[in-house]
């Protein structure tokens, strides 16, 4: 697992994670480091007031800078740094922009030793060095934004690939209130391992979240595979228990097409949590646990772990002891209706802080639910595990993070047989 910053992509929740106020001069520091790293967007937003762009001033205010440091001072000669300038243009802003300054740069030094003459002429190796400046500058702008239009343009695919694995899920879909947070572990990702769904149908609403083991394009095929079977087999099959025996067959069956296509990443598994909501029973639940962290449930008496004896990964029953279904248990579980069903990958629950600790979400969720009852609503239930995520990990998480939080609809209709 790779570590690196993490990257937000939002469900239904929306916001940031609170910083101190020492914290206000930050936005250079992450200014240059989008510029590093070409975060073109990053940068855009940083740079930008009311949707205009002001990434001008600091290259405008850097050559009056010069002029008036060249003409008040007598100490020592700085007209010839007017050759920063269209360099200082060419790493945040456009081509015709960088060659604007570039220009400009020329025009003021030949000012400097045409009309202001208060010192000898600074000659033309100077004038030589900041017109191949300039020039430069503007290539390497050009450069820059190529690149830039490539980056956006995979971004835009990967953003297409995610909304296609992790389809969008409507308000209240399936009879549901649910939110839920995508954190990638890598700054240039937009797309991992973990999955998750809704899908109601005639025996109920089900629900999946799991996590593919290892990352790449070779995980999210594994997480849509598991995730087409899940939409078919979760409105169809009666019993939970065949549901999660499809599972299995699926991850099985990729294993081996993988396999045969000779990649090196056929021996995939994947971890997963399995929720059946049955219509007419509101205090019940079922799960099937496949490796993972057993779901959580929040309400107003507090948090408490689901008692769920959880089995191998999906792809690994065959491992199970003989004589045993490599398949887990169906557990049928009591849930109070104003409890939340809060279930997470392991980018939460491995989260460490510099000191290697690891984090444990009911130490921030018990005392917000008991302060505040409301806190237990899934919007805000993983706004606050995200937000402790982060601020635990001092925002660097190691593993694709997802936090998923579902609960029935207060008063709403019982789950149909859409979607």
């Amino acid at each position: 697992m790779r570590a690196g910053r993490a990257r937000v992509s939002l469900g239904p929740v929306r916001g940031r994670v609170r910083r101190p106020v020492r914290a206000r001069w930050r936005p250079l520091g992450r200014l240059v480091q989008a510029a590093g790293r070409g975060d073109a967007v990053s940068r855009h937003e940083l740079l930008s007031v009311r949707g205009r762009t002001v990434a001008w001033v600091f290259p405008l205010l850097l050559l009056i800078g010069i002029a008036t440091g060249d003409i008040t001072t007598g100490a020592f000669e700085i007209i010839s740094w007017t050759v920063l300038v269209p360099g200082v243009a060419a790493a945040i802003c456009g081509v015709w922009g960088t060659a604007a300054f570039a220009l400009l740069a020329l025009v003021v030094y030949v000012m400097a030793d045409t009309v202001w003459q208060h010192r000898d002429e600074t000659g033309l190796p100077g004038l030589v060095l900041v017109a191949l400046g300039g020039g430069i500058a503007v290539v390497a702008a050009g450069f820059r934004v190529g690149g830039e239009r490539r980056m956006l343009h995979m971004r835009d695919i990967a953003d297409t690939t995610r909304r296609t694995v992790l389809r969008p899920l409507p308000v209240g879909f399936g009879g549901m209130d649910h939110a839920a947070v995508y954190l990638s572990a890598d700054s240039e990702a937009r797309v991992g391992g973990d999955f998750y769904d809704i899908q109601p149908g005639p025996h109920g609403t089900r629900v999946l979240v799991g996590d593919v083991q290892g990352k790449g394009l070779g995980a999210v095929e594994t997480a849509a595979a598991l995730l087409g079977t899940f939409r078919e087999a979760g409105y169809h099959e009666p019993d939970l228990a065949t549901v999660a025996e499809r599972l299995e067959v699926r991850m099985v069956r990729h294993r081996a097409h993988t396999a045969a296509l000779g990649r090196s990443d056929g021996d995939r598994f994947a971890t997963a949590v399995l929720i059946g909501f049955s219509p007419g029973l509101p205090d019940v639940v079922e799960a099937v646990v496949f490796g993972h962290e057993p779901p959580m449930a929040v309400g107003p008496r507090g948090v408490r772990v689901l008692p769920v004896v959880g089995g191998l990964p999906l792809g690994m029953a065959e491992l199970a002891p003989t004589g045993r279904s490599g398949t887990p248990p169906v557990h049928r579980l009591r849930l109070a209706e104003d409890e939340t069903l809060l279930l997470v990958t392991d980018g939460v629950t491995e989260a460490r802080d510099p000191a290697g600790v690891f984090y444990r979400p009911a130490d921030d969720i018990a005392p917000a639910v008991a302060a505040d009852a409301r806190s237990a609503a899934p919007t805000r239930l993983v706004s606050l595990v995200r937000d402790g995520t982060l601020r635990h990990c001092r925002g660097r998480v190691a593993d694709d993070t997802t936090v998923f939080a579902v609960r029935r609809t207060t008063g709403g209709r019982e789950p149909g047989a859409d979607g």
